[in-house]
C-alpha cells in the first residue's frame, strides 16, 4: 500500500511540475522610506543649534523646495529624516524656503512640479520610478531652469539595486544631469583631508580655505562625471590623506585618483548641486556642513549666484571675471563670414568659454544649413551640442532678427533655443508682440534683449528711451541689449545711457570707435573714442551685472582675432583694475 500511494504522489504533484514551463514569478521592487520619526528628540535639539540662523542672500520670491526621498530594495540611509528635519527647520528659521516632502513618484507630474522652484533627491538609491511621462517632466523642470540637488546616495537613484537588472543603470539622463554615477567607497567613517578647490566660490566660504579634515562614508563616482562637465567644489585631498592605508594598500578606485566630493553644473539651464557628504545622521547637526547645504539650497533655487563653469576650463584669468560678475561672450556676428563651427573653434582659440550664436549662419561640421530652426533637424542640433562639449564652450545667447508674435511660431523658436540651452534672445521684434514674448519668456526661462541698430532701421528701440518705454511694462525677462557702436554713431553717450537703463541692460555688445560719427570704425578697445574704459568703470560703479558682455568687433571681418585679442586684454586690464 505505502508503494501504492507513493507513486501516486508522484504521478499527481511531482511529474506535473517537472513536464511543464517553467514560469518566473514577477519581480515587484520594494520601497522603503525611512520616517521622521527615526530623529530621536536629542538629536533633533543637536540639529535646531546647528541649523543656520540666516540665509546667505534674500530669496528673489517664495521658494518653494521639493524632497523627494524614497528607496527601492535598499532600507535607506537612516540620515534621510536628519536632512528633512533640517532642511524643513533651515527654511523656517532662515525664510529661504518652504519644504514639501514627498515619497509618490506622482508629485513628479507637470502640473506639481510646476509650484517647486528646486528638487532634492534626499539620499535616493535604487529605480525610484520607472514612468517614462515622469522622468521626462523632470528633465524638463530641469532643461527649463528649475534646480536638482541630491546627496550621497543619489548617484544610484534610477539604478537597479536588485532584481533581475541589478547593478545596471535604468535611466542614465539623471546621471548625466546629478553628474556622477556609482557608490564605491570605503569605511563608512573614512578619515579624509577635504580639498577646497575654489576657495572664493560663493558656495564655499564656510569652509577653512586650506582644507580640513573630516570622517563620513565618501563616494568615488564613477559614469558621466567629469572635470569638463562640472565645477568640483570639494575633493580628496591626495597629498594629504593616505589613500594607500591597509586593508586599501595598492586600490585605485579610478585610475585617475580624481575623488570628487561635491561639485555644481548645469543641466540646460537647470542649476545642479551634489555632495557626496551624507552618510551618517551626525552631518546633519554639523552647522559648517548646514550652511553649506544651505548655501546649496539657495542655488538650486535661483537666489545665490555662482559659477557652473566646468573646472577644466577655469583658469586666474576666467576667476577674474566670475569674481566681478561679468563674462565675455562671443556673437557669431564677430565671425560670421565664417560657419558656425569654426566660430566655436576661434571662441576656443581666443581662450573664451561663452559664445553667442547668429541665424543667418552657415552651420558648417557637414550641415550645409544655417544655424535657424526652420531648417534644422533635432540630430543636427545634437550635432551642434557635441560641438560645444568638444570646446567646453557654451552658448548662451542667440540673434533672432524678429522673434514672431504668433504664439505657435514664437514657441517653435523658444523650443529650437531650449534644446541648445540658451539663455537670452537678441531681438528686435516687433512692439506688438511682446505680449506673447513673455509669456514664452516666463514659460521656457529664457530672456529677450531688445536690440538697437540706428534710429532708421530701429525705430522703436534705437535709444535708451526709446527702448525703455517698450520693455518698462513688462517683467525682467524682458530688457536690453545695447549695441553701443550704433548709440555712438546716432549721438548717444553710452556712459549716460547706462545711467538711464540701469537694471533693464541685460546684454552689452562693447564697440569702441575711431570717431564718434555716422562713419565711425571699429578699432580695439580702449583706442579709439568711445570711452570704454569710462563705460565699464560706471558699470562696475552702478553694480550692474550685464548677463553678457559681448566682443562684436564689426570690421576686417575675414582677419580680425588679432584686434579681438587686443579688446579681450584691455577686458582683462580693466576687471584687474576695477578689483583692486
Amino acid at each position: 500500500m505505502f508503494i501504492l500511494l507513493r507513486f501516486l504522489f508522484i504521478v499527481f504533484t511531482v511529474l506535473p511540475f517537472a513536464f511543464a514551463e517553467e514560469v518566473p514569478s514577477e519581480y515587484v521592487p520594494k520601497i522603503n522610506i525611512v520616517p521622521e520619526s527615526a530623529v530621536a528628540p536629542d538629536q533633533q535639539i543637536l540639529i535646531e543649534k546647528a541649523v543656520p540662523e540666516k540665509a546667505f542672500v534674500v530669496p528673489k520670491k517664495p521658494r518653494k523646495l521639493l524632497i523627494f526621498d524614497i528607496n527601492v530594495d535598499y532600507g535607506g540611509h537612516s540620515s534621510i529624516a536628519h536632512a528633512n528635519f533640517a532642511f524643513r527647520l533651515m527654511g523656517e528659521k532662515t525664510g529661504a524656503f518652504t519644504v514639501t516632502v514627498s515619497h509618490d513618484p506622482q508629485v513628479f507630474q507637470k502640473n506639481s512640479l510646476q509650484q517647486f522652484d528646486a528638487v532634492f533627491f534626499n539620499n535616493n538609491v535604487g529605480n525610484v520610478f520607472s514612468d517614462p511621462v515622469l522622468r521626462g517632466n523632470l528633465e524638463e523642470f530641469v532643461r527649463h531652469g528649475g534646480g536638482l540637488m541630491g546627496v550621497h546616495g543619489t548617484t544610484a537613484a534610477f539604478m537597479n539595486w536588485a532584481g533581475p537588472n541589478a547593478g545596471k543603470d535604468d535611466w542614465s539622463v539623471f546621471g548625466e544631469m546629478i553628474g556622477g554615477r556609482g557608490t564605491n567607497h570605503r569605511e563608512p567613517n573614512e578619515e579624509i583631508f577635504v580639498k577646497v578647490e575654489e576657495p572664493n566660490h560663493p558656495l564655499l566660504q564656510m569652509f577653512p580655505k586650506n582644507g580640513f579634515e573630516y570622517q563620513d562614508e565618501f563616494f568615488r563616482v564613477h559614469g558621466q562625471y567629469s572635470r569638463e562637465k562640472q565645477r568640483v567644489l570639494l575633493s580628496i585631498d591626495k597629498e594629504k590623506t593616505n589613500l594607500n592605508r591597509p586593508p586599501h594598500t595598492g586600490k585605485k578606485e579610478r585610475a585617475d585618483e580624481d575623488y570628487a566630493l561635491a561639485w555644481v553644473k548645469n543641466y540646460g539651464r537647470g542649476r545642479v548641486f551634489y555632495c557626496t557628504i551624507a552618510h551618517s545622521p551626525k552631518i546633519f547637526w554639523d552647522s559648517m556642513i548646514l550652511r553649506f547645504y544651505l548655501a546649496a539650497a539657495q542655488f538650486v533655487l535661483g537666489d545665490l549666484d555662482a559659477s557652473t563653469l566646468p573646472s577644466a576650463t577655469v583658469n586666474e584669468t576666467i576667476r577674474s571675471h566670475e569674481n566681478i560678475g561679468w563674462r565675455l561672450v562671443m556673437p557669431a556676428y564677430t565671425f560670421h563670414k565664417f560657419t558656425l563651427f569654426e566660430t566655436i573653434d576661434k571662441t576656443a582659440e581666443l581662450g573664451l568659454v561663452y559664445c553667442g550664436g547668429l541665424s543667418f549662419q552657415k552651420v558648417g561640421g557637414g550641415i550645409d544649413k544655417n544655424f535657424d530652426p526652420k531648417f534644422l533637424s533635432d540630430e543636427e542640433i545634437e550635432t551642434i551640442r557635441a560641438k560645444l562639449r568638444s570646446k567646453n564652450i557654451r552658448m548662451v545667447s542667440y540673434y533672432y532678427g524678429q522673434l514672431p508674435g504668433e504664439e505657435s511660431a514664437c514657441r517653435r523658436v523658444f523650443e529650437f533655443a531650449d534644446k541648445l540651452g540658451i539663455e537670452t534672445f537678441l531681438s528686435e521684434p516687433k512692439p506688438e508682440s511682446l505680449n506673447v514674448i513673455e509669456n514664452c519668456c516666463n514659460e521656457f526661462n529664457i530672456n529677450v534683449a531688445l536690440h538697437n541698430h540706428d534710429s532708421q532701421n530701429s525705430p522703436d528701440y534705437w535709444s535708451p528711451e526709446k527702448v525703455l518705454e517698450h520693455c518698462k511694462n513688462y517683467g525682467f525677462r524682458i530688457g536690453v541689449c545695447a549695441d553701443l557702436g550704433y548709440w555712438m554713431r546716432s549721438g548717444i553717450d553710452p556712459v549716460e545711457a547706462v545711467r538711464v537703463l540701469k537694471n533693464r541692460l541685460l546684454v552689452v555688445q562693447i564697440h569702441d570707435l575711431d570717431q564718434r560719427t555716422g562713419n565711425g570704425k571699429d578699432v580695439p578697445w580702449g583706442t579709439g573714442k568711445g570711452s570704454t574704459q569710462a563705460f565699464f568703470e560706471e558699470l562696475f560703479k552702478q553694480g550692474i551685472r550685464p548677463l553678457d558682455i559681448d566682443l562684436e568687433y564689426s570690421e576686417h571681418f575675414e582677419n580680425n582675432k588679432t584686434e579681438c585679442q587686443k579688446c579681450i586684454d584691455f577686458f582683462n586690464a580693466t576687471i584687474s583694475n576695477l578689483q583692486q
